[in-house]
This record gives structure tokens, sequence and C-alpha cells, in this order.
């Protein structure tokens, strides 16, 4: 978890360093299943996660732009898992007159789960309760993205989200499912942080 954190910390500085004193923020609430990546869009029960991020501009034009963010999210999924993790994404975004924009993403990241129910172990004739450590995992995403911004004048409008964002877990159980696959379903918005001093 301190290597997580760490991590996490290092990207940061260097993503808002170009950013000047308007640091731009993504909140966003998400359900999170395993599922195979575009056959579902909302699944059922909801397994809710969150995700606190910033992140900074490579070119932009008139409608469009190139980005990358940064991170850091958690997720409970009853009765499997719960997971932190922190990743970075290179976006890119078309945005129209009216405010609408659409974006895709691809990322990668560093999730650690535990799991959500009790572990056992055999040993000495006797089932024993199993510390839980927790496990690493990698974690590749691709992400597609509506947004709405509430100004699009303004440079630092807030924006509103719709994000559909597919990733897989590896290694999940290398001796039994190697590999897991997950999906996000975000609902967010990102605001700007005014750091200028009065």
């Amino acid at each position: 978890m301190k290597r997580l954190l760490i991590l996490f910390f290092l990207i940061s500085p260097v993503l808002l360093s170009g950013q000047g004193l308007s640091v731009p923020v993504n909140v966003s609430v998400f359900n999170e299943s395993t599922a195979v990546p575009f056959t579902k869009l909302f699944t059922m029960p909801v397994h809710p996660g969150l995700q606190i991020g910033s992140e900074y501009n490579y070119k932009v034009k008139e409608h469009s732009r190139v980005f990358q963010t940064a991170n850091i999210s958690y997720f409970f999924h009853n009765h499997l898992a719960q997971g932190v993790g922190i990743n970075t994404e290179l976006g890119y975004e078309y945005s129209l007159n009216s405010g609408l924009a659409f974006a895709g993403l691809i990322g990668v990241g560093y999730m650690h789960t535990f799991s959500t129910a009790e572990e056992f172990t055999f040993s000495n004739g006797e089932y024993v309760k199993k510390s839980d450590n927790g496990n690493s995992r990698f974690y590749p995403s691709i992400s597609l993205e509506v947004g709405y911004y509430l100004n699009k004048s303004e440079s630092n409008s807030p924006k509103l989200f719709l994000r559909y964002q597919s990733w897989l877990e590896y290694p999940y159980s290398p001796d039994f499912i190697p590999v897991m696959t997950h999906i996000n379903f975000h609902l967010g918005v990102r605001f700007f942080i005014n750091l200028k001093s009065r």
C-alpha cells in the first residue's frame, strides 16, 4: 500500500507541473463488475467504487486535445475482493460547439486487492484462518467517454462525464484463471481548483 501511494505522488507532480495555478480535478463514482468488456453497459448488483485524479494537456486545438491522467481508485466487490489502485491514461478528446465531447483513453496501472471473505487453510488436521496480505495486480485499461462542458467558452469549464472503462486484472489466479476481465461504469465531474494567491 505504501508503494502504491508513493508511486501516485511521484506521478502527480509531473502531470501537474504544466498546469500553472489552476489544477483540474476529476472525481467519479463507478459501478465495478466482472464481465466480458463491451458486452454489458451497467450490471447489477452494484459494486461501488470511487476514483479521484487529475490530468495534463499535451496538445490543445479548438475542438480537440491530447491529454494524460493520473488517478487513484478504490472499489468494493461483495464476496470477491476490494482493491486500491493507481493508473495513468493517455487520452484523445473531440468536442463540439454545443459543449458535447467524446474521448477515448488507453491506460496502465497497478492495483492491490484484498479478499472480502474470510479465507482458511488446512494445517495439522484443522482449518486455520489465513491472513490476507493482498495481491499485486497489473491492470491495463481501455475507456470510452461522453462528456458535456457546462461553459464551453471557458478553458476551465466544469465537465460532466459518463465513462465506460474495461480493464484486465493480471495475474488473477495463475493456476486457474490467469486473467480476470472487469468493466467500470463511471459518473463523474471535472472541475478546477484555483491556487492563485489573493
